[in-house]
């Protein structure tokens, strides 16, 4: 069965457009580096939700292939890697 991961985040304050550039990159390069992810995006709020955002800058969505692929995901170095830094 598909999971979709949902993970609600706020930046440090002063975080850069390059260094959010940098995340995005790194968490689309995890397709195909993680075993059982299929895909992964994020993004903000769009402008007509971001009132119920309730302080939360971005999200992320990471569709794995079966509830068992989320600890790997979770433990996998290229997720560690970025995971906490933001």
């Amino acid at each position: 069965m598909t999971v979709y991961h949902i993970v609600l985040f706020k930046l440090k304050k002063g975080t850069p457009e390059s260094t959010i550039s940098q995340l995005k990159e790194a968490a689309t390069a995890m397709v195909g580096q993680v075993p059982g992810l299929q895909k992964i995006d994020l993004g903000p709020p769009i402008p007509a939700t971001a009132a119920r955002a309730k302080g939360f800058d971005y999200g992320l969505i990471a569709i794995l292939d079966k509830a068992e692929d989320l600890k790997g995901y979770a433990e996998h170095p290229a997720h560690l890697k970025y995971a906490l830094q933001y």
